[in-house]
């Protein structure tokens, strides 16, 4: 009964890990400059704003997102 708890514990611990680590990527345009950029954590001043369709897994993902998204492309 121990070694079942305890094999629990390990998958429930990996699991948690494997979910931590995944990758987020974030659009992000400057609001005094008007340029985008792609970050990897989730902006928290107010100088920047999160733009695009949210949350992307890859970084060429976001930076091909970049590239179609309207307030990143109007100059």
């Amino acid at each position: 009964m121990k070694k079942l708890i305890a094999c629990g514990a390990l998958a429930a611990f990996a699991l948690v890990t494997q979910a931590a680590t995944a990758a987020e990527f974030y659009i992000v345009r400057d609001a005094t400059t008007k340029k985008c950029t792609v970050v990897d954590t989730k902006p928290t001043t107010t100088t920047t704003t999160v733009v695009g369709d949210g949350v992307y897994t890859t970084k060429t993902e976001a930076e091909s997102a970049v590239k179609t998204t309207k307030v990143c492309t109007e100059q």
